[in-house]
């Protein structure tokens, strides 16, 4: 069976698959996954949960690949592209990225983390809230900008 077939099947499974690549990364910062969701939604199977760290959180959401990832510190919140944007690193990021196999993705995401997200990991968080605001106040900051 080939990773997206099993993706199809049980996101859960692929999920927890893709939280134990993760963990090299997230534990080591003191992060531990909590597995929250399970369902089937108008889009298939899905599957979410996310690490935890006092006020901090790093969302994950699974169907047939890792889909959406999210930042919290606090009310702070930032999507993964805005986070890379923020950082000045877009371009150099690996996630999100189009391979066969659904656990690639879980890799490049923590090769992006460890490199670059140390204010969300281990730092004060201070970048992380300031761009954050900024782009609550102007949602729009990024329209027309490209996405490759």
């Amino acid at each position: 069976m080939s990773p997206a077939a099993g993706a199809a099947e049980d996101p859960k499974r692929q999920l927890l698959a893709g939280v134990r690549i993760l963990d090299e990364v997230m534990r080591r910062h003191g992060f531990e996954f909590r597995f929250e969701n399970e369902g089937r939604g108008s889009g298939g199977r899905f599957a979410n949960g996310s690490y935890y760290r006092d006020d901090r959180r790093l969302e994950l959401h699974f169907r047939g690949s890792l889909g959406m990832v999210t930042y919290w510190i606090g009310e702070s919140r930032l999507m993964h592209l805005d986070y890379m944007r923020s950082l000045g690193v877009y371009g150099r990021n690996r996630y999100p990225d189009f391979s066969d196999d659904a656990l690639d993705s879980f890799r490049e995401l923590g090769k992006g983390i460890a490199e670059f997200a140390q204010d969300f990991t281990g730092g004060n968080g201070e970048h992380f809230r300031s761009f954050a605001e900024q782009l609550k106040k102007n949602p729009a900051m990024f329209s027309g900008l490209a996405t490759t």
